[in-house]
């Protein structure tokens, strides 16, 4: 049987089941996020553990996503949706009943973590089989500005539920979306694979092994320190961790390529074909996907500190804050592709580097110490439109690269290449400030003749590893607890004050730095719009 396949009608529905499933794969994150302090106190657990659950679950994802991709070109790629949803239904159904931190790592760490893994990958492959090249970067927009949607909604959602009702309830109604999408999946088409092979079980664990390690070492810089370790955390030789768990996990990432070669030689299916990566214009819109993620997750890591935390906005009204960028973002991946559906695609992912660039730099100028909520406007409109611009084209970019029959291998790689990019830019914007803030708190308190000898000396001890990203109202009631007194408390208000904002013009600085080596990225991304022209060969 042919693995080509034919776009199926009704393709608004098959488009919505899809975005659907984005959906429901992106909210889960932002409403955890929110609900933190009530799910740990409800399971009687700490934040740090909520966090370690946060953590394994995006470990579960990054790890698994290349073997999800390659499960879906085996059984199919619907099949490989259905059974996605529906063990992310039953991780959602373990977590609302848990009754402790264990079951939740369970069912929403794994459980949920191994369906996205299925799902992801699938929906990339599932554009390619129901939309006609020419139709697919407006299909591929919509599908990623559902995971922006779900990013600014999630924090209503979760701060809603988590006030007014539970938690809980929301891991219930994604038990419900869940076995939606299901029932929409009978919409998809797809043909069924060619033939099935068995999988390459050893180049699963050293692909799984390798990112584990890598992503792992990533996600704990901010407290292990990239390099130089911090002080009490895990160390070899004088180098932190994270250098070490990166270190390896490259190591285990070169080795699992030689295997692959090994298996292609002896006439095996491997679980990537390093061929792939002779395809430039796949590497470039793998790359382009890692940056957009990076800046992405790096600028929705900052921009809720600031509104939360610096303007002590409830979950609520930080997530209203959000919505420009979901709109404009809407706005711009369905309307490029329809009103320009000629446009080249290098342009326009240029366009969109430099409409994000334009935003972080109006969040630098319009971050100060006498600014409001209303800062955060206008850069949100230029990021979002930024993001819709590249959600238009990189979905398409990178699966017409290949013949349809890869794409589901192209989806694994694809959403690895958003989680890696996703865990960099967390880690790397969350590492920038926690190190100004550090330095800008400490050397201006040292240089401020009010504060006393004892508090000066008791603060650099105690903020050797980092300040802590405190609002002022936790900071006076800290400084309340420790005893400290009033014209000590108030200069250290007033420094704490002054270094937030450094710090976040420090990390907001990097992004751009970021977003401009991103622009480089682009020489391999076609300059013909996908679909007017036979996917690219090799080279």
């Amino acid at each position: 049987m042919s693995n080509e396949v034919e776009p199926a009608k009704g393709t608004g529905v098959v488009l919505l089941t899809l975005a659907a499933g984005q959906f429901l794969m992106t909210v889960d994150m932002s409403v955890m996020n929110v609900s933190m302090a009530t799910v740990a106190s409800d399971l009687d657990t700490t934040i740090t553990g909520v966090q370690a659950a946060i953590t394994l679950y995006t470990l579960v994802m990054a790890t698994m996503m290349i073997t999800g991709g390659k499960l879906g070109s085996t059984i199919g790629r619907k099949r490989a949706f259905v059974i996605g949803a529906l063990v992310y239904g039953v991780g959602s159904a373990v977590t609302a009943a848990a009754p402790n931190l264990g079951v939740l790592i369970l069912g929403w760490s794994v459980l949920e973590g191994l369906g996205a893994a299925l799902i992801m990958p699938a929906i990339v492959g599932l554009v390619a089989a129901n939309f006609a090249p020419a139709d697919r970067p407006r299909a591929f927009g919509l599908v990623a500005s559902a995971s922006a949607v779900a990013v600014a909604v999630g924090p209503l959602i979760g701060g809603a539920a988590t006030t007014y009702f539970s938690w809980r309830w929301v891991f219930v109604g994604e038990v419900f979306f869940a076995l939606l999408l299901v029932v929409l999946a009978r919409f998809l088409h797809d043909a069924a694979p060619a033939r099935r092979e068995p999988l390459d079980v050893v180049g699963t664990v050293l692909s799984s092994a390798g990112l584990g390690l890598a992503v792992l070492g990533v996600l704990r810089s901010s407290e292990w320190g990239w390099v130089r370790p911090n002080p009490g955390t895990p160390a070899a030789f004088g180098v932190s961790a994270t250098f070490w768990f990166i270190v390896a996990g490259g190591l285990l990432i070169a080795v699992f390529f030689l295997w692959e070669r090994r298996v292609i030689a002896a006439g095996r299916e491997p679980l990537v074909d390093p061929g792939l990566f002779r395809h430039r214009q796949l590497n470039s819109g793998l790359l382009m996907f890692s940056f957009q993620f990076l800046l992405q997750a790096g600028l929705f890591f900052i921009v809720p500190l600031y509104l939360s935390v610096v303007l002590e906005l409830p979950a609520v009204e930080t997530g209203v804050r959000l919505v420009p960028l979901s709109l404009a973002l809407l706005a711009t991946a369905v309307g490029v592709p329809r009103l320009l559906p000629h446009a080249s695609p290098r342009r326009v992912v240029r366009a969109g580097v430099l409409l994000m660039l334009a935003g972080i730099l109006a969040l630098m100028v319009g971050i100060d110490l006498s600014s409001d909520a209303a800062a955060v406007a206008i850069p949100m409109l230029l990021v979002g439109a930024g993001v819709g611009a590249l959600a238009s084209q990189l979905g398409a970019v990178a699966v017409s690269a290949v013949p349809a029959e890869r794409s589901g291998e192209v989806g694994g790689l694809q959403n690895t290449a958003t989680n890696l990019g996703a865990s960099i830019g967390t880690a790397l914007a969350g590492s920038v400030l926690i190190a100004s803030l550090t330095a800008t708190f400490l050397t201006g308190l040292q240089a401020n003749p009010v504060v006393s000898e004892e508090v000066k000396t008791q603060a650099s001890v105690q903020l050797a590893a980092g300040a802590p990203f405190v609002s002022q109202t936790q900071l006076q009631e800290l400084l309340i607890d420790a005893g400290v007194g009033v014209t000590d408390s108030q200069a250290i208000v007033e420094q704490n004050e002054i270094a937030r904002v450094a710090a976040l013009d420090s990390a907001l600085a990097v992004l751009a730095v970021l977003a401009l080596l991103s622009l480089f990225a682009t020489f391999g991304i076609p300059s013909r719009p996908v679909g007017s022209e036979p996917a690219m060969s090799s080279g």
